[in-house]
């Protein structure tokens, strides 16, 4: 009697267990949480080494928690001398500029004869009435459109930024709205491609309206610890600074300034009060530009100070917007992804004085010096059509008209160039469209797009600056690494510190895989991860 009530008892036992795993197999695995909005915060110039410097200024909320609880991995381009209009493309459709079109800030229009910004057409009325903007030259899709795609158009977009290159191409094709600060008036502007102007951006611009606030205040260090606090061994270097924002350029200096990410979160914050962001089950995006640069575009030497103010001031910016957004949305229900343009502004401060190598690459003159050659190789006639950045670009019609081949004027001219002082390299249209030999090159390549670059590109060594009269262009060139982060922060991210560095063609498809959406249609890239 006993064995069998033993045998029993097992048996009842056995079956218990079985039943338990079948419902266990039943029910499905459990899913990790979807974000309710996902938040791309893309800093202009941000680096690496100077966060890391200025982390003893910073308060608890801002980049101690995102490096501390974020995954952090070391970040680089697909692409060589990114800009913060083709970083900002690069970034939202998981491409290179060969493929997404956005090859900088502005190039030379073969129809026109004349420079075009990025994002301009004339099609749609910007609201302050200066010019028009759109993103119809990003040619592939971007994070934002597919996400508008996979939810039937009830996902949220809206990007905010202080420049309109940035503000529209965050916002893809599809976004609900992009605004800027228009360098002219001040206020805050978008684009008739979007539609009315937000009535949160109207109130922005009644209330807090940036010409007011310049009249009334100045620039001064953060605080007294931030003022005592250098970093930087420029000796004699002033350690405060106080400036006031008036006259005609005000508003471009302002947005140089510390004072201009203060401006973008507060409107951010009116973005998040005012819309129904992360309040339904489909996800929202929120693109946000900062800006960490030197003052003015000057030399660190002059304004190491301000800089380093800017990133204690940006600290804040950051967690007052992580702050704002949880409130709106929950704790751990938005993914954040923190990133930079991947460049800083290269200063020839010094180099003469200490007799290092350096000097100055006039492109107009040797637009008309490679022109007077041909003249002499092929006959009378205008070959260089026009000169943009480092770009010469050809008259095709008259090279076609006069029976040239194409192939042999690109090597008779690239063989003519490479004999001027301060040129390192010159590549030739047919040279990045065959392939590519070296990993140098490959990011030359992935820089480049037909529709848009000239026939011939022109490396400028470091330590040269390379001017243009005629476009009043003037930069210094300098192939030093700038190191920077990319961090992932909030939902479904657990911490960690990657020092393999990888490329932001992967924050996409990475982005896309939590939100559980197509990655962008040219994009290539694997997704990080997020565990």
């Amino acid at each position: 009697m006993t064995n069998n009530a033993g045998k029993n008892h097992f048996l009842l036992s056995l079956l218990a267990v079985m039943a338990t795993l079948a419902s266990a197999e039943a029910r499905p695995a459990a899913q990790p949480h979807v974000p309710k909005l996902v938040v791309n915060i893309l800093i202009d110039q941000l680096r690496s080494d100077y966060v890391e410097a200025f982390m003893p200024l910073y308060g608890e909320g801002g980049f101690r928690r995102l490096f501390e609880e974020g995954r952090v991995y070391a970040g680089e381009y697909p692409m060589a001398q990114p800009d913060r209009a083709s970083a900002a493309a690069t970034v939202v459709a998981g491409t290179s500029p060969y493929n997404h079109g956005v090859t900088g800030r502005q190039w030379f229009d073969r129809a026109t004869l004349r420079p075009v910004q990025s994002v301009d057409d004339r099609r749609y009325a910007d609201t302050e009435g200066v010019t028009g903007s759109a993103p119809t030259a990003l040619a592939v899709s971007t994070l934002s459109d597919e996400l508008k795609m996979a939810t039937g158009g009830r996902a949220l977009v809206y990007s905010i930024a202080p420049y309109r290159d940035m503000a529209v191409l965050a916002a893809g094709h599809a976004g609900d709205a992009a605004v800027w600060i228009d360098n002219r008036t001040g206020n805050w502007c978008t684009s008739s491609y979007y539609g009315a102007k937000p009535a949160w951006v109207t109130s922005r611009n009644e209330y807090g309206a940036i010409g007011k606030l310049l009249k009334a205040v100045k620039w001064l260090p953060y605080s007294q610890a931030s003022e005592s606090f250098s970093y930087f061994q420029q000796s004699g270097a002033p350690t405060t600074f106080d400036h006031k924002f008036r006259g005609e350029g005000q508003f471009r200096s302002f947005k140089t300034s510390a004072l201009v990410n203060e401006d973008v979160e507060a409107l951010a914050e009116g973005c998040l009060s005012a819309t129904a962001l992360g309040q339904d089950e489909a996800t929202d995006y929120l693109a946000v530009a900062f800006y960490a640069g030197t003052f003015e575009h000057r030399s660190v030497n002059e304004v190491g100070a301000e800089l380093q103010d800017t990133y204690v001031r940006l600290d804040h910016a950051i967690a007052r917007l992580i702050a704002a957004v949880e409130r709106k949305v929950g704790t751990n229900r938005a993914l954040f992804v923190v990133t930079s343009t991947g460049y800083s502004d290269a200063s020839a401060a010094g180099m003469e004085q200490y007799r290092v190598p350096c000097g100055t690459f006039d492109m107009g003159k040797a637009s008309a010096l490679l022109n007077m050659y041909l003249v002499a190789v092929y006959g009378q006639g205008q070959y260089v059509e026009g000169v943009l950045g480092r770009h010469i670009y050809l008259n095709h019609k008259l090279i076609e008209d006069k029976q040239i081949r194409s192939a042999e004027l690109l090597t008779r001219a690239q063989e003519f160039l490479l004999q001027l002082s301060g040129v390192k390299d010159v590549y030739t249209s047919l040279r990045l469209q065959l392939g590519v030999g070296t990993e140098f090159l490959g990011r030359v390549r992935n820089g480049y797009n037909v529709a848009t670059c000239g026939d011939l590109l022109i490396e400028v060594a470091p330590g040269w600056r390379f001017v243009n009269e005629e476009t009043h262009e003037s930069q210094f060139v300098r192939a030093a690494y700038v190191p920077f982060p990319i961090i992932l922060y909030g939902t479904g991210v657990s911490p960690a510190v990657v020092s393999t560095p990888v490329s932001v063609d992967r924050i996409a498809p990475t982005l896309s895989k939590a939100m559980r959406i197509r990655a962008p249609n040219a994009c290539e890239a694997i997704p990080l991860a997020l565990q």
